[in-house]
């Protein structure tokens, strides 16, 4: 059967994708929706992409975290779990939040904080020091937690930390996760996470925080139960949104009803932590979910990466706005500090890669010394650059540290942790879309290998560069505040849930300016109506920023995503510019 013929006859871009249009399918669910609806033809075409019918369009455009929220005791151990908390609140018992130092972790943590902390326990905190203790539990933080505490919660870890927990003598200890679990599970009082081999699988899709919201909604539903009173747990959906996006946890079902729900949650800026980091970053506008995973999250990622790994969690879980400004301050700093390493680091792992081949199933480099706070961030590059998994791994004297990120359909966590299985690493293990590992230095090499034949049995590398999918054509002058309005209201858009993207066919570029050595700056029309403004971001790190600027007069087809800019107080239509073609 031949492919599909490109949109707009683009099958090869400037930057190499194929444009990818509206297949018959949709284009007549679209038009079905417009007659239905009466909602505007651009807005239906984003719907017919995501398979809403007709019936269903009401729900999605208002989806209702009530109707969308999972029953906690679909979760294996959750009652147990919630028992548990309550007992130990009840009692007046010592209760330490063990955290892992990424967003999802300090979020985690923070609302378990948030929530004991309304209920009267004054918990203690630990986030293991990256470079000195490594991801998850250990054995003597666990031995010196279970001295001076009857319970101890590991939030986004401890599914696999068999020998760490165990050492725990004297506590109880609950596991709060989301990471792939193994054939057994660990030696503790209860275990929640949807990725237990014996949980059907429904629920795989949330992050840690998600899990720990259920688990403290079945915490209320016991509480009631006994004639008490629980905390406000709408207030808290503000740290699940931020979790949801910066764990590139997919934006369906229940996890978009989160982000949802938790955006208006932020937009009331009563969070100290994180109204000083919106400050501390400059923030103009309410937060969406594009400045959840790009913004707010790097830097409070910023800590566990290159800082003091605790300052994530501390910062989201303050209460006195001096403190949260304070972190909030250092935790910009080390952003910019940690943007410097991960561009350095970036730059000698793209040039590894390059000359190893970028071609295969997995894109991969290692390098003496790389700082293993970055290793995550440059992966990440490494697969935008190549729509490949890719891993980066920080050598040192004997051993290797990595982290890796998958593209869709590629479970990542699950090849690497058959590779632990197999010996091939120290330890090793994630979720399908991100994974971290460990092994020998004289491992690397049949490492990578294995790994590469893993993923390649998945479909990884069987294709060229991404295609990029587009919802359909528009013209400058159909681009309105009130149409990128309604096509926000089918958002948050993220993992699982691209933001739609528009072509505008045929259009003369009228002018042209850089913004600092990477990013231009543009207006295009079709040379009848209105011009619409364009921002491309990195244009002048690849062909395109040099095809625009040097257009010479000559016609272009332009895609992207539609944006109001609110930089300055003024409100400002623009195409977030993705790609280009010859017309």
């Amino acid at each position: 059967m031949s492919e599909p013929r490109a949109f707009l006859d683009v099958a090869q871009s400037v930057l190499g994708r194929r444009w990818i249009g509206p297949g018959a399918a949709e284009e007549r669910q679209a038009e079905a929706l417009v007659q239905a609806t009466g909602l505007p033809e651009a807005l239906c075409r984003t719907l017919a992409r995501r398979g809403v019918e007709a019936a269903e369009a009401e729900g999605f455009l208002a989806p209702a975290l009530r109707d969308l929220l999972p029953d906690p005791h679909g979760l294996r151990d959750s009652e147990r779990a919630a028992a548990r908390l309550i007992a130990a609140i009840s009692r007046g018992e010592r209760v330490a939040v063990f955290g892992d130092y990424d967003v999802d972790g300090a979020a985690s943590s923070a609302l378990l904080i948030d929530w004991m902390r309304a209920m009267g326990c004054a918990a203690t905190l630990y986030i293991p020091d990256r470079l000195a203790e490594g991801y998850g539990p250990n054995v003597p933080a666990m031995q010196r937690l279970a001295a001076t505490h009857d319970l101890i919660v590991c939030v986004d870890c401890g599914t696999m930390a068999h020998e760490a927990l165990a050492a725990a003598e004297g506590a109880d200890v609950l596991v709060l996760d989301h990471h792939l679990g193994g054939e057994t599970l660990p030696p503790v009082h209860a275990v929640v996470n949807p990725n237990r081999q014996d949980e059907p699988g429904g629920l795989s899709h949330l992050c840690a925080a998600a899990v720990v919201f259920l688990v403290l909604v079945e915490a209320g539903r016991q509480l009631r139960a006994a004639g008490r009173a629980g905390p406000d747990l709408m207030r808290m959906l503000d740290l699940v949104a931020l979790a949801t996006v910066a764990d590139v946890a997919p934006l369906v079902g229940v996890n978009r009803a989160l982000v949802r729900q938790g955006l208006v949650v932020m937009a009331q800026r009563g969070r100290p932590g994180l109204r000083a980091l919106a400050d501390a970053a400059r923030l103009t506008s309410a937060p969406s979910a594009h400045h959840l995973g790009f913004v707010l999250g790097p830097r409070v990622n910023a800590g566990g990466r290159i800082g003091q790994s605790d300052l994530g969690a501390r910062l989201l879980s303050a209460t006195a706005q001096s403190e949260a400004e304070a972190i909030a301050a250092r935790l910009e700093e080390l952003n910019v500090e940690r943007r410097e390493i991960e561009a350095r680091v970036r730059a000698e792992a793209m040039a590894q890669a390059e000359a190893r081949g970028l071609d295969g199933p997995l894109i991969w480099a290692a390098g003496e010394g790389w700082h293993p706070g970055v290793v995550g961030i440059v992966a990440s590059r490494l697969k935008e650059a190549t729509s490949r998994p890719a891993l980066a791994i920080s050598l040192d004297a004997e051993t290797g540290t990595g982290s890796g990120r998958s593209v869709a359909g590629v479970d990542l966590g699950a090849a690497v942790q058959r590779l632990a299985a197999e010996g091939l690493l120290i330890k090793g293990g994630g979720h399908p879309m991100a994974a971290g590992l460990s092994l020998k230095r004289e491992a690397l090499e049949p490492a990578m290998a294995r790994l590469g034949e893993l993923l390649a049995r998945q479909g990884a590398g069987a294709a060229g560069p991404a295609d990029l999918r587009l919802d359909g054509l528009l013209m400058p002058g159909a681009v309105t505040p009130e149409l990128i309005t309604r096509l926000e209201a089918a958002g948050p858009f993220g993992a699982g849930a691209p933001a739609p993207r528009f072509a505008f066919a045929d259009m003369a570029i009228h002018s042209t300016r850089r913004m600092g050595d990477t990013h231009l700056r543009l207006s295009f029309g079709d040379g009848h109506g209105p011009r619409l403004d364009a921002v491309a971001f990195g244009a002048f790190d690849g062909p395109l920023g040099p095809l625009i600027e040097g257009h010479g007069g000559m016609r272009l087809h332009l895609a992207g995503r539609l944006e109001i800019n609110d930089w300055g107080g003024r409100q400002r239509l623009q195409l977030r510019l993705e790609d280009a073609a010859r017309a």
